[in-house]
């Protein structure tokens, strides 16, 4: 048996549940009955009738009277489920989907031996991991990798959404992961604009924290700010510590290499301004995040056109029997 020949989509329970795209339509099904009242007065009126007593049972019984219905509550029906049809029932899915089109970040950090300094607390070091992992934490569908550096520069973690691997390789950051002494700014950036270059369509950050001057490697930083710019890569830098033991820290030229990367530079001399500063640029390098919502319609008036028109055959075919000799009496 065909799905919609049944009873059931006349139930309330089924009907309430539809969403009505056209519900209007509904409305003009209370007025069906005031097209016949119309019509009745109008025959009535038009014709004239002879009344006759009709004692024969055999032609004219109660039940056979009330038979006369039958055609103009068919056709009424028919008429109900045209209009139903017209008011669009349909049930509606909707589900929403959160879209975020993340950011390519590398976090460079010092691991000289000056970092071992205890102006921060337990170590500039220690101090900096807490604040790496804060940071990953807090962002959402970035792709985050890792370079350490003192007098050379490795990337140890490449452009990754595994944010446990990256607390796991931040944790196994010392300060003997590099045997050369020195800062080498410029290799830093190197290996980050190394790791960004080819990321096309995020955007790319660079973020850089050390506590010294650059003192080892073949590239100079402004160089390397140079090649960032070139790949619209951004720079944030950060100084961390209040003095540097054995020299003074280069402040002016980590302020540069941010002005002239499109970034901004920060100063870090205790925990609670570096844990502040990262905040800030968790901030600055916001994601938008995107609804996406999804929403399947089906239809079913096709269910109530079908009815109509079985209604409206099943009251073409009564009106020509004697029901319809019936009805003109």
């Amino acid at each position: 048996m065909p799905e919609w020949l049944s009873l059931r989509w006349f139930v309330p329970s089924v009907l309430t549940n539809f969403h009505w795209d056209e519900k209007w339509y509904l409305y003009a099904i209370a007025g069906i009955p005031v097209l016949f009242v119309i019509r009745w007065l109008f025959y009535n009126r038009s014709h004239q009738r002879l009344g006759l007593s009709l004692t024969n049972t055999y032609l004219k019984t109660d039940w056979i009277s009330y038979l006369r219905y039958l055609v103009p509550i068919m056709f009424s029906l028919g008429i109900a489920c045209v209009l139903m049809s017209l008011a669009r029932p349909q049930k509606v899915s909707e589900s929403t989907e959160n879209y975020a089109e993340g950011i390519d970040i590398m976090l460079a950090i010092d691991i000289s031996d000056s970092m071992l300094e205890q102006d921060l607390k337990p170590t500039r070091l220690e101090a900096a991991k807490d604040v790496a992992r804060e940071f990953i934490g807090g962002r959402l569908s970035d792709r985050i990798g890792l370079v350490v550096f003192s007098g050379e520069a490795r990337s140890i973690s490449p452009l990754t959404t595994d944010y446990e691997s990256l607390n796991d390789q931040i944790n196994s950051i010392q300060n003997n992961l590099i045997a050369t002494a020195g800062t080498a700014i410029g290799s830093a950036l190197a290996t980050c604009i190394n790791r960004l270059r080819d990321v096309s369509g995020n955007s790319k950050v660079a973020i850089l924290l050390s506590d010294g001057s650059n003192t080892s490697g073949q590239l100079d930083p402004l160089t390397a700010t140079d090649l960032a710019k070139f790949f619209n890569i951004r720079i944030y830098t950060i100084a961390i510590g209040k003095d540097v033991a054995g020299g003074e820290l280069d402040e002016s030229s980590l302020r540069q290499i941010a002005e002239d990367g499109n970034g901004k530079f920060f100063r870090a001399t205790d925990n609670a301004t570096l844990e502040n500063i990262f905040e800030q640029i968790n901030k600055i390098e916001k994601i938008e995040i995107k609804n996406n919502v999804k929403r399947d319609v089906q239809d079913y008036y096709y269910i109530y056109l079908n009815w109509a028109i079985v209604f409206f055959l099943i009251a073409f075919a009564l009106k020509n029997t004697f029901l319809g000799n019936i009805t003109e009496d």
